[in-house]
């Protein structure tokens, strides 16, 4: 890792490409490199994913990635000796869905599609495509009753810039699971 450049974005997207070889040799892809400065010291920030599957990145995983990294910048022909600090992470619950392949890791929970030109649509992810998604939205009712589903939504891909994950804290584990009630709308139209 050099020291301090003066272009820290054009530095990450160096890294990126130089990098990119240790992570896929653990079967990931690398979503970015980011590079802060705390002082004097910088901070090399790297996100990992799964290429395709529902199953995150484990932390075993995660630390096998930071040494291969670690091993990595320091065998950087540009590494000028200079400390650094590095942190290796997953693709997180709160990071925007910009991806098919982030979309069908969240399948089945709830979300919010931030659409071009059109109001935002939250609901159940009921299917995701190769040009785009299915949502099954939540239609609010009474306060203290349990939404009803609406009808399915399709949209493409193109039309939406981003989605996110809504956390759930109170979704019960019995749950039915979204082909119920795509199943159970389709058969009330």
């Amino acid at each position: 890792m050099p020291g301090k450049p003066v272009d820290a974005q054009a530095e990450a997207q160096r890294l990126a490409e130089y990098l990119r070889p240790a992570i896929a040799s653990h079967d990931l892809l690398l979503e970015e490199v980011e590079i802060r400065y705390s002082g004097q010291q910088p901070v090399v920030h790297v996100v990992v994913d799964r290429a395709e599957g529902t199953e995150g990145v484990d932390l075993d995983t995660i630390a096998e990635v930071s040494q291969s990294v670690s091993t990595a910048l320091d065998a950087d022909p540009r590494d000028t000796g200079a400390p650094y600090d590095l942190e290796v992470s997953s693709f997180g619950v709160t990071r925007p869905l910009t991806e098919p392949r982030h979309w069908r890791r969240n399948l089945g929970r709830k979300v919010t599609a931030n659409l071009v030109g059109e109001e935002n649509i939250t609901g159940r992810l009921a299917e995701v495509g190769s040009a785009g998604v299915v949502l099954v939205p939540e239609i609010q009712v009474k306060k203290g009753m349990k939404p009803k589903s609406g009808d399915p939504v399709e949209l493409d891909f193109e039309q939406i810039r981003r989605g996110k994950v809504e956390v759930e804290f109170n979704r019960p584990d019995t749950s039915p699971d979204v082909e119920t009630i795509v199943d159970s709308n389709e058969e009330e139209a």
